[in-house]
């Protein structure tokens, strides 16, 4: 039985992990974790101890899964480093300095890092990356929508998406948006535009604009069901892993 904590347990993401755990034959959640202004803050569900403060009350568990917001992934990711667990996390507009505090804890564990757990999108990443090679003199554009909730833009996926692009070319620079007189687009360029509104759940498209032709690659997400089983796929990949940075890639042997 795999012993889980799930930190953001009472956000989207984290009651449908929840509930995906508890119905799960291996695995098992100890503590979950939400801000202290949160309803469940140092409160019980269904068993499960809900807490502010995962330093404080952190449980023997084999894996820390992290679906809560930005600000506090720097201090869920220190404890995991201290006590040796293995760490997954989907939480996008990390900052820089996160970022190297993630590589340098990697040092001492597993680190599963995904802005989006969907194993589509890892597909998708590995068919962007051999189309930005095979296709070098195409424009490319990113454009991803998101219900109106979400707060970082460009989502993170779309980010993933554009590494994935230039990691063939290693020349694009990158364009948020265009507005007035902006003049002929120069070819090495990817521009990638955020959309906001209504419920949308995830989609994202990746066009390759040439002469004669345009290539779009798209994926759609229906229901967060497929971050779930993506972020629990992830986790059972991560723990017994020996310490290093890993993708979703990774986790369907790619």
């Amino acid at each position: 039985m795999m012993r889980v904590t799930l930190c953001g347990a009472g956000g989207r993401m984290g009651v449908e992990l929840h509930r995906a755990i508890r119905e799960a034959a291996d695995l098992s959640l100890v503590l979950a974790v939400e801000h202290a202004d949160h309803l469940l803050a140092n409160a019980e569900t269904m068993g499960v101890p809900f807490t502010a403060d995962l330093s404080a009350d952190y449980r023997d568990c084999d894996v820390v899964i992290d679906f809560s917001e930005a600000p506090a992934v720097a201090d869920h990711l220190r404890v995991a480093r201290e006590k040796r667990t293995a760490y997954v996390t989907g939480v996008t507009g990390l900052s820089d300095e996160v970022r190297m505090q993630m590589r340098s804890a990697s040092e001492d564990i597993a680190v599963l890092f995904a802005p989006n757990m969907s194993r589509g999108i890892a597909v998708l990443s590995s068919l962007v990356r051999r189309a930005s090679e095979r296709l070098e003199d195409y424009d490319i554009e990113i454009v991803e929508m998101h219900h109106r909730r979400k707060r970082d833009a460009p989502s993170g996926t779309a980010l993933q998406l554009a590494d994935a692009a230039d990691a063939a070319r290693g020349d694009l620079a990158r364009v948020h948006g265009r507005e007035g007189v902006t003049g002929v687009r120069p070819q090495n360029q990817i521009g990638i535009h955020a959309l906001r509104g209504g419920d949308v759940v995830g989609e994202h498209h990746v066009i390759f604009a040439g002469t004669g032709e345009r290539l779009v690659l798209t994926h759609r997400v229906e229901s967060r069901q497929a971050f779930v089983s993506g972020a629990l796929a992830a986790a059972r990949f991560v723990v017994g892993q020996p310490p290093g940075v890993y993708r979703m890639e990774d986790v369907l042997g790619m």
